[in-house]
């Protein structure tokens, strides 16, 4: 016979798995106090009385069984969310709001790349109906719509993120496309820039992207300014492709000019191209990119940025999710974050 250490289970077949009860004498408070703490209402609860629970379970190794719970109740506090791309900083800290949201509020979150694969994405719906999610979070390109809707009006509440998807009649959290355009092109004019470039992915029927490229077309247009749009053939930015597009463009005129960025991972792929082509290419060609990234004020004199709330952005849809979840009614709605200007370098006309 071997003898267990203090603090360590011995896995017995006969030992008694640890219950709610048992975490609440642990802690000395209430079975419901432990249930509030694993349900939607752990805001309730004091911060000490947090850590009491918290201190219970890790010294009982309690783990709820959320899935038997679900089938019980119908309750199972997971909630999950479908992305285009889990590499693109943006969905990283739109995560990071949303887990917090979910933290607080006793919900965990299951999230599936989708790696922007209408076919993938299918099969992770299928994935996460198996667990009975009590709520889904989308922000793809939008493919999968009739899918969607069949589960939306099987009675799963849904929250799209930054995208409209067309046919799916649901709430939406993400950036105000015509305030932040509009603060970007207005910024670039005050600096003198005479004609602009936007750069972007395709837009595809993607709403958030065809709505910058019509508020930069508009803008432009009705400041009597130049204004070209480029879309990359493809979702992967091809280097040579964009080396060959900056170069054309910038040789079109002497006027001075200025590159919006429609989103982080465009800025990124200009400014190496940029670099390549120039050793100090600010003195050449202003640069403006939507969506505030760490690098953006490192590189050479800084990038200017429209930043959005991103964090805020996934921490409101999880918090307009659980209102839906709770079963507060009403119409579909749109909420629309502002953005912030950070003015650097990048964007002050060199003057001869």
């Amino acid at each position: 016979m071997t003898a267990s250490t203090p603090g360590h289970r011995s896995g017995s077949a006969h030992e008694r798995r640890p219950t709610i009860h048992d975490v609440a004498r642990d802690a000395g408070i209430s079975k419901t106090s432990v249930s509030r703490y694993f349900g939607h209402e752990r805001a309730l609860l004091s911060e000490s009385m947090v850590q009491r629970i918290e201190a219970a379970i890790e010294r009982l190794g309690f783990a709820p069984d959320r899935l038997a719970s679900g089938l019980r109740g119908r309750r199972t506090g997971l909630i999950g969310m479908v992305v285009a791309d889990i590499r693109n900083p943006y969905t990283v800290a739109m995560l990071h709001g949303a887990e917090l949201a979910c933290r607080e509020h006793g919900y965990s979150l299951l999230v599936c790349n989708t790696d922007n694969s209408d076919q993938l994405e299918r099969r992770h719906l299928e994935v996460l109906h198996g667990y009975s999610i009590e709520g889904l979070v989308v922000n793809t390109r939008g493919r999968n719509a009739a899918s969607l809707a069949a589960r939306r009006d099987a009675g799963l509440p849904m929250v799209l993120v930054d995208r409209h998807i067309d046919g799916l009649d649901c709430d939406m959290v993400g950036l105000d496309n015509e305030q932040a355009v509009t603060l970007g092109v207005s910024h670039l004019l005050d600096q003198g820039y005479q004609r602009l470039l936007m750069m972007t992915e395709p837009t595809d029927g993607i709403s958030s992207r065809e709505a910058r490229v019509d508020v930069f077309r508009h803008q432009a247009h009705a400041a009597g300014v130049i204004a070209e749009v480029r879309e990359s053939p493809q979702e992967t930015i091809n280097p040579d492709w964009l080396t060959a597009t900056l170069t054309q463009w910038l040789r079109t005129s002497d006027a001075p000019g200025a590159i919006v960025c429609a989103n982080g991972v465009i800025t990124l792929a200009v400014c190496h191209a940029l670099f390549a082509l120039f050793e100090t290419p600010f003195d050449q060609v202003g640069v403006l990119g939507i969506d505030e990234l760490a690098w953006c004020a490192l590189v050479g004199p800084g990038i200017t940025t429209v930043a959005q709330p991103v964090d805020d952005i996934g921490y409101g849809a999880i918090k307009t999710l659980l209102n839906r979840i709770r079963g507060i009614p009403g119409k579909s709605e749109i909420t629309a974050h502002a953005a912030r200007l950070h003015p650097r370098g990048s964007t002050t006309l060199k003057t001869t």
